[in-house]
């Protein structure tokens, strides 16, 4: 069964979707992600979007942004931007989805700035919500591609926390929500050692080797002790993926 990288990682990142539980959900392929989830296994997950929507149904249409008019055709809600970071506030949303330009060690995401190669800064969009949903929401994951000059050691710019320095800096610094639980990547899975909080490498895509991943990578990968390829779409979730996005605007 072939299936595209992208369509790997929005099965991916749909199956870190638990049943019931409310989902704050990031741009783009996490748009995807939360429809593959809702007709699969999840379908009693609910849906925040930054712009103040709440969806306990998927959208009827392939959404190219949470604005798009299918995101408020038959909404459960259509409010605004407290109206979904209120309940963020109080610990209600169990997972976040989220992207990022760079993303280090141990997990913090930098979405502000960066420095090119001839030492120019390059401002990016910065925070939105994604501080809070980083700081607050029960569980996170990370979603980008995997270059090495989007994983360093350590992000130049904090945009938005993940473990910090390691070692309970969440909790130094009283951060109430749990941290990432995984990088899903167009080349593999990082997810976080329980004691030192650093990224390990979990899984590797189908035909992706474990040095690719480490050149690509700006710290010294460590193995996690359940190490092993990256599953497969089923041809259940491929389906539905391709019924979503007929197009492949976002899938190919």
């Amino acid at each position: 069964m072939e299936c595209t990288l992208k369509e790997l990682m929005v099965t991916a990142v749909a199956r870190e979707i638990r049943d019931g539980e409310i989902v704050f959900v990031g741009m783009r392929l996490p748009l995807l992600a939360f429809a593959l989830a809702k007709r699969t296994h999840a379908p009693t997950a609910v849906g925040f979007f930054e712009n103040g929507v709440i969806r306990e149904t998927p959208s009827p249409e392939l959404l190219f942004t949470m604005g798009d008019t299918p995101n408020l055709y038959q909404a459960t809600f259509c409010g605004d931007m407290l109206s979904v970071m209120g309940p963020l506030q109080q610990g209600r949303v169990a997972l976040g989805i989220i992207g990022g330009a760079e993303v280090d060690r141990y997990g913090n995401i930098n979405t502000t700035e960066v420095v090119d190669t001839k030492g120019r800064k390059i401002r990016l969009p910065g925070s939105g919500g994604a501080c809070d949903i980083a700081s607050l929401a029960g569980r996170l994951v990370i979603i980008m591609a995997h270059e090495r000059r989007r994983f360093p050691p350590r992000v130049s710019y904090l945009t938005s926390p993940g473990y910090g320095d390691g070692r309970h800096w969440r909790k130094s610094v009283g951060l109430p929500g749990g941290g990432p639980v995984a990088v899903i990547t167009d080349r593999a899975i990082l997810r976080f050692d329980s004691v030192t909080e650093e990224a390990v490498l979990t899984s590797v895509h189908p035909g992706v080797s474990v040095e690719q991943v480490q050149e690509q990578t700006g710290w010294r990968l460590r193995l996690a002790e359940n190490f092993h390829t990256t599953p497969l779409p089923t041809r259940d979730e491929l389906k539905i993926l391709r019924e979503i996005d007929p197009t492949g605007f976002w899938l190919r």
